[in-house]
């Protein structure tokens, strides 16, 4: 029997058809059906059982916002997504490996998987799923689209928040183990568009996601706000590449406690943000409050290569982070590097067993609001194993503040008091905790080129001291891998295949 009748008689019986469907021709060639569209209401949106348009090649029906209410496979291909498109609770969208998604510049796409929903975008290693900009090659610029949202049901400090950037979308609940879905090789590149001053979408944001979601092998590029950002949430996540970021690399906030392990982030030396770039920014809120769950995520094997390492020239002035031909004349502010770590704001982050190079800071235990650093005196948090080379300063006391002096309050204009007679607060802490160390350069780490990345040596060779150097004392969560060296890699580069150094000049 045709699919066609079969189409009719579901349709008969109350079923709508299926809008993958073939219809038959006369010759017996299958032809695309016509896809239902099954309308409703969502929040004052239209919201309809079907995302794709225009001939199954656009994804959402190119409203500002659009909502999906349904399940649906998006077939290997290439698609333009055109506007915010939420994929509601209760729905399903599933991607396939190999799958291109370009984000429209003009609607300013983005796509925001809601509570309650699941997006399962499981590329693989030679078929990754691409998220990138509509722009063609030579034309890519931070901030051509929105970006990629996922939120859940997982704590979130506040209980309840509304996602950064804009969209309505609402994440935070009492499930740890909620389940957002699948994001696993997968690159997301020139996201983060600007809709209004500090207020960006991320090139992936976590809003209060789950530990039963699978991330991994993730790449952004280009974003023109942070590359990765987490606001509460468990979700453990393992391959992450921040490359050439706007803002920051890894942003933590609102009691993110979920784990991370194997990070790359890598710096253009002519971009960084106007609030000041840095490699971690980690916040239990913006007040510095004490409320619970805390900031108290723990990475490992996490590699930070700055713009000193990736530019021998680099000068930390206006006049040289000019994002060049990459500026997007969009509104984006530029500013100058801060620190490969700055923790602050009551944020009880953990870092263990990684290295980072290159930066004008080292590390900021920022006490200006909130008790990181009194927490970092009675161990509340842990930076173990962490080495240091090429920073300009080994530590600072305060945002903004790139000199290695003791801060010791903040006079009636909030500008930090300084002690100049005494190294930061930052530096000796650091300089104290176990396995710890700030080297002049690299040299002794003895290091080689990572492949896609020439002249950048960052991956260890076989007697690199980095390959022995790793320890977990001290760590309780069973999640991690037990390796034994510190930095994102050991004997095998796991960017090998699915990863893209180039994304501004490939053929999509």
């Amino acid at each position: 029997m045709c699919k066609h009748t079969l189409s009719v008689l579901a349709l008969m019986m109350g079923i709508a058809a299926t809008p993958t469907f073939m219809a038959c021709s006369d010759n017996n060639t299958p032809e695309p059906s016509t896809p239902s569209y099954n309308w409703s209401e969502d929040g004052g949106l239209k919201a309809c059982d079907n995302l794709l348009f225009e001939n199954g090649t656009q994804i959402g029906n190119g409203d500002n916002e659009f909502v999906f209410k349904g399940k649906q496979t998006l077939k290997k291909g290439t698609y333009l997504l055109k506007g915010w498109v939420y994929v509601a609770a209760g729905s399903e969208l599933t991607i396939e490996p190999g799958t291109i998604i370009k984000g429209d510049k003009q609607t300013m796409a983005a796509l925001i998987v809601e509570r309650g929903g699941k997006l399962i975008a499981q590329g693989t290693e030679t078929a990754p799923i691409v998220f990138t900009s509509e722009m063609p090659k030579g034309q890519r610029r931070p901030g051509d689209w929105g970006g990629l949202i996922l939120c859940g049901k997982a704590p979130h400090n506040a209980g309840e928040a509304q996602i950064e950037g804009g969209p309505r979308t609402k994440h935070g609940g009492n499930d740890a183990h909620d389940n957002s879905g699948v994001l696993s090789y997968v690159r997301v590149e020139f996201a983060g568009y600007p809709f209004e001053k500090d207020k960006e979408i991320n090139g992936v944001t976590f809003g209060s996601v789950g530990d039963g979601t699978k991330v991994d092998h993730v790449q952004v590029s280009y974003s023109n706000d942070d590359s990765f950002e987490w606001f509460g949430g468990t979700v453990n996540c393992k391959n992450l590449i921040a490359y050439r970021g706007w803002d920051d690399d890894f942003d933590t906030d609102n009691g993110f406690s979920g784990h991370v392990q194997y990070g790359l982030s890598v710096r253009d030396s002519r971009i960084a943000d106007g609030s000041q770039s840095n490699g971690f920014e980690s916040d239990n809120d913006a007040s510095g409050s004490t409320a619970s769950p805390y900031t108290s995520a723990v990475f490992s094997n996490m590699t930070f290569v700055g713009p000193k390492a990736t530019d021998a020239n680099f000068a930390n002035t206006s006049s040289y982070i000019n994002a060049g031909d990459l500026f997007p004349s969009n509104g984006s502010a530029l500013g100058l590097f801060q620190a490969a770590m700055q923790i602050r704001r009551g944020s009880r982050l953990n870092c263990i067993n990684s290295v980072a190079i290159g930066w004008p800071i080292g590390v900021i235990i920022d006490g200006e609001k909130g008790d990181t650093q009194q927490q970092a005196r009675n161990g509340g948090f842990k930076l173990q194993n962490v080495w240091f080379a090429n920073m300009t300063i080994t530590g600072s006391d305060a945002n903004k503040l790139y000199k290695d002096n003791l801060v010791t309050g903040y006079d009636a204009n909030k500008k930090p008091i300084v002690d100049e007679s005494k190294p930061s607060f930052s530096s000796t802490w650091f300089l104290q905790q176990t396995g710890n160390r700030a080297d002049a350069t690299t040299d002794s780490w003895l290091l080689q080129p990572l492949a896609g990345l020439t002249g950048l040596n960052i991956l260890p060779t076989a007697a690199s001291p980095l390959m022995t150097a790793g320890s977990f004392n001290g760590i309780t969560s069973t999640w991690f891998d037990k390796v034994n060296f510190i930095g994102a890699f050991g004997a095998d580069n796991w960017t090998a295949g699915w990863t893209n150094f180039d994304p501004e000049n490939t053929d999509y």
